[in-house]
């Protein structure tokens, strides 16, 4: 039992480091499924406190009260540290079972350090409600161990601090969730007139969207931009810069994912399509972040998308910009600026740049991008 609170304490405590210090999490690169969980608005509370942070602090208490639950600690004392471990299991179970639903249903996608942790959670309260109602003796023969309802109640009373902890994380949704920083300075802005762009270049504001064609996250995004662009009233623009999650052209990438094997050369697709007929560019975007049918979006696949993109500019012209070296110059300068937004472990896309600052945006809505915008690059109300 020590073992495993001890397991997880050390996991959890890694993962509160993880936030804290902002480090990369070992194996959870950009866009991996652990670093869409990791930097999700579900390992907060409120957008304030780190879901690990609490872990860290019940795992602790739970290994500190099963110092004292042994033959050699008066009666007292050791019913006390029962009761306290069997409501800190019971805590952690609820929230294995939260959590675990959360990756599944909400997120997509599971974070192994955080689903080991969940299993050992789940272990726990199986071990120590059987060690409980088991029953022991001491010396004087008396029965020492919790009675079965007892324990069951002291477990359901964790339960439900689980259950409180699931309440507050959908009830206090912080107005504007992203993670974001600082990047370099000295970098070469692009030039709004010469790259593809969701409204004016001539916008007194314009934010680099660094995104990937593949990436689900990118493509809940993308259909923000317009109403924002909208709300500004010309005032702002977004510069569309593919970021592929793929190492074949970007550097950055340290492991390559199944998921994102196409995104180099959808990347270039588009940009092909932006050389061949600018105009054509935007349906063809578009396209890419919607879907024909069902009730959910998946990434279009590349020989289905070079088909739509021949369909839009025609064969030959499409042939001359998929030769073009523009494409591949301006694909490695979007790469660029992303390797400047990956300091501390956040490779995950998609990023709004502004000038220094750089967010990525969990939004759920238009007002959610703006206030984003807002808080985390500096921009005025619109």
């Amino acid at each position: 039992m020590i073992v495993l609170i001890t397991l997880a304490l050390a996991l959890s405590t890694y993962l509160g480091w993880h936030d804290i210090a902002g480090g990369q999490v070992i194996g959870c690169g950009g866009g991996s499924p652990c670093e869409k969980v990791l930097s999700s608005r579900w390992s907060t509370i409120a957008g304030l406190v780190p879901v690990s942070s609490l872990a860290m602090g019940v795992y602790l208490a739970m290994l500190i009260a099963s110092l004292y639950i042994g033959p050699r600690t008066p009666l007292p004392v050791r019913q006390v540290a029962w009761c306290a471990i069997l409501v800190l299991v019971g805590a952690a179970a609820g929230s294995a079972i939260w959590f675990t639903i959360v990756q599944r249903w909400i997120i997509g996608a599971f974070c192994p350090y955080c689903m080991t942790t969940h299993a050992i959670g789940m272990l726990l309260a199986a071990l120590l409600i059987w060690r409980t109602t088991m029953g022991s003796r001491d010396d004087s023969g008396r029965w020492l161990a919790i009675g079965r309802l007892p324990a069951i109640g002291l477990v359901f009373s964790g339960l439900a601090l689980a259950g409180i902890l699931a309440v507050c994380q959908v009830a206090f949704k912080p107005r504007t969730i992203y993670r974001g920083g600082q990047r370099p300075g000295d970098l070469t802005a692009l030039d709004p007139r010469t790259v593809p762009l969701m409204g004016s270049p001539e916008a007194r504001y314009i934010v680099d969207v660094l995104f990937d064609y593949k990436c689900p996250h990118c493509q809940r995004l993308h259909f923000m931009l317009d109403e924002a662009v909208r709300r500004y009233n010309g005032k702002l623009a977004f510069v569309l810069c593919p970021s592929p999650l793929n190492s074949q052209c970007n550097r950055y990438v340290a492991r390559d994912l199944e998921q994102y094997k196409d995104s180099c050369e959808l990347a270039r697709v588009g940009l092909a399509v932006w050389i061949a007929q600018p105009e054509a560019f935007s349906t063809f975007n578009a396209w890419m972040f919607s879907w024909d049918s069902g009730d959910r979006w998946h990434p279009r696949g590349l020989e289905v998308a070079k088909a739509k993109a021949v369909e839009l500019v025609g064969q030959a012209r499409f042939d001359a910009a998929w030769s073009d070296p523009w494409v591949d110059k301006y694909l490695q300068a979007c790469i660029r600026i992303y390797g400047t937004t990956i300091q501390g472990g956040n490779g995950g896309i998609p990023k709004l740049v502004f000038g220094t600052s750089w967010v990525i945006p969990e939004a759920e809505d238009a007002d959610d991008l703006i206030g984003i915008l807002q808080v985390g690059l500096g921009l005025p109300e619109p």
